[in-house]
């Protein structure tokens, strides 16, 4: 007997996105009611989430969208308890603030620490504890970045917080594996979306990005999609633990 490929759908399970309002949020959303997943959008922006719901559902997709601050520790509970449990997260919200070293701001300071770890270690917590109650098992996928890898220049808070998230993705793939729950991350190198767009508007960044990039062009957010629903899906059932690069060989010199 041949053995059976792992199926890379979703169908009857249910999943929520943070951050999914634009870029990388959105595009993961995308991916997953593709597969058949039903799909809780959740962001601060509710306009922008209702159209991406609104394409989904036309092209008979299921999914919705709840306005959420994911630094509000309450109103993640709340949510969670609310609309769970769940089988999938995709723990996206986060952002960048690119200062110098030693011009790094207290807001700066803060609101990165906030939002990229303790905002990520809610919904984790929160969504973990829903597929331990509901007993049966789920996957987890944090986004991290290269830059939980490696170094870079006006990035010290964010590699910061990114190598957090790299270490919590470890930790609670440790600590929750045993209860069915598989944790990875995904870790993108640079893609073309709202919060790159700054840095990847200057002609001279630019090109100097491309040429370390051994596939000569700078990431879309397509290029993400695969990887997370990889993760999401039984495709995927023993891997846990891992962060899975995505940057097109830009970490290979």
């Amino acid at each position: 007997m041949l053995p059976e490929t792992p199926s890379f759908r979703l169908d009857g399970q249910r999943a929520l996105v943070t951050g999914a309002s634009k870029g990388i949020g959105r595009a993961g959303a995308v991916a997953l009611a593709a597969a058949g997943a039903e799909v809780v959008l959740a962001a601060r922006s509710l306009a922008e989430m209702e159209e991406v719901v609104a394409e989904l559902a036309a092209a008979g997709h299921r999914a919705r969208a709840r306005a959420l601050d994911v630094t509000d520790r309450a109103a993640v509970r709340a949510t969670v308890a609310a609309e769970g449990p769940f089988d999938v997260l995709v723990n996206n919200a986060g952002t960048n603030i690119r200062e110098g070293f030693l011009e790094v701001q207290d807001a700066s300071l803060d609101t990165l620490l906030d939002l990229n770890i303790r905002a990520m270690f809610t919904v984790a917590q929160a969504v973990a504890g829903g597929m331990v109650a509901a007993g049966r098992g789920g996957s987890i996928i944090n986004l991290s970045s290269i830059n939980g890898h490696v170094a870079g220049a006006n990035r010290s808070v964010y590699s910061a917080t990114k190598h957090a998230v790299e270490g919590m993705t470890k930790a609670m793939a440790f600590e929750l594996g045993p209860k069915g729950i598989r944790v990875n991350a995904v870790a993108p190198g640079f893609v073309e979306t709202p919060l790159t767009r700054p840095v990847l508007d200057d002609p001279q960044f630019r090109a100097r990005i491309v040429r370390g990039m051994p596939l000569g062009r700078i990431m879309e957010v397509e290029d993400i999609m695969g990887p997370i629903l990889f993760l999401a899906s039984p495709a995927s059932r023993m891997v846990n633990g891992l962060s899975l690069v995505v940057d097109g060989g830009y970490l290979t010199h």
